[in-house]
């Protein structure tokens, strides 16, 4: 009788605590909710909105709360001016440089990765010296599923990369293998249409990082060698294009690639959805790539694919899972 006792308190022990917590949470809601929606904290409120309204399948927590003019206010506000092409030719890269077999003695040669955590995020920056060592990874797969990241960079013999395009995720559980927009792999078009305007992320046969509204026969022009979809453009030709707000893609974990005037290439990622690392605006990405003196840059698939692989290991920690997503392409360096 004492055993089945004493588990009977203990049951009731453990029902007391989770209505405690339970109760804790519901007295939290209870007052943030209005503090959001009420209260005189702007940034707050345009954080949550915009977060919201830039997912897939959670825009209710937004249209819930608050007016469409409330939301078309603060989305206003927040947008990004990123309608300019890039200038192919402010940017130099050696035409002449040697093969990296001959040029350095370890692969990781360079290559520097610099940890950018602070107390708000936490994330890294991965500089490769060489433009030319920077190409597309896609996995051999592709049209059925993706692949992870790590294999993908396995498969094609390199040392890095972070994820790339994005690709159709019906109810958030697609397998990467239906790119969304272009897609160009050594000089091939893989996915795209005749006389339709994409917007591009490039890199032609120098190695120059190339950002605009473009056809495929205009990408021909240009001499686009590897090439994917994704927006909005960050900085463009020095210039930054979120002038105001955060960007109006609230907060979530973030991949972004740029370029800078002497052709290094700088790859970023931003853990997000997590306790210590909720995510960065694009705002706050923009900030960080100017920092680094990058002349044109982009964002790139983010949220749960956000990924970046370096030395034989996830450098970071994804939202999705230990490995990542099925990814339809990355950007890799050899």
């Amino acid at each position: 009788m004492d055993r089945y006792k004493k588990k009977s308190k203990v049951k009731k022990g453990l029902f007391h605590i989770g209505a405690f917590i339970l109760a804790n949470i519901i007295i939290t809601m209870c007052i943030s909710i209005p503090l959001v929606v009420y209260g005189p904290l702007e940034n707050i409120r345009e954080y949550y909105i915009t977060t919201a309204m830039t997912t897939l399948s959670h825009k209710y927590l937004a249209t819930m709360l608050f007016s469409q003019d409330e939301i078309d206010k603060v989305m206003a506000k927040n947008k990004i001016e990123d309608d300019k092409n890039s200038t192919v030719n402010d940017i130099s890269v050696e035409e002449d440089k040697p093969a990296m077999s001959e040029a350095v003695t370890s692969p990781y040669d360079g290559t520097e990765l610099i940890d950018i955590s602070n107390g708000k995020y936490k994330g890294y920056v991965l500089i490769i010296k060489d433009p030319k060592r920077v190409t597309l990874g896609i996995p051999d797969t592709i049209g059925k599923s993706g692949k992870k990241l790590e294999d993908i960079v396995k498969q094609e013999g390199a040392i890095a990369g972070i994820n790339a395009g994005g690709f159709q995720d019906d109810n958030g559980v697609g397998n990467g293998g239906t790119p969304l927009g272009v897609v160009i792999h050594n000089g091939k078009v893989l996915y795209g249409k005749e006389n339709k305007k994409y917007e591009m992320v490039g890199f032609n046969e120098s190695g120059i990082l190339v950002l605009g509204n473009y056809t495929l026969s205009e990408m021909r022009d240009l001499k686009i060698k590897e090439a994917i979809t994704f927006f909005p453009y960050l900085i463009v030709d020095g210039e930054p294009t979120i002038k105001s707000g955060n960007g109006g893609w609230g907060i979530a974990p973030r991949t972004a690639i740029g370029q800078r005037k002497d052709g290094s290439i700088v790859m970023l990622v931003i853990d997000g959805r997590q306790i210590l690392s909720p995510g960065a605006t694009l705002k706050e990405v923009q900030d960080i790539l100017l920092k680094y003196d990058v002349y044109n840059a982009t964002n790139l698939d983010g949220g749960a694919s956000t990924i970046m692989y370096y030395k034989d290991k996830i450098v970071n920690k994804p939202s999705s899972s230990d490995t990542g997503r099925y990814l339809p392409s990355a950007f890799i360096i050899k």
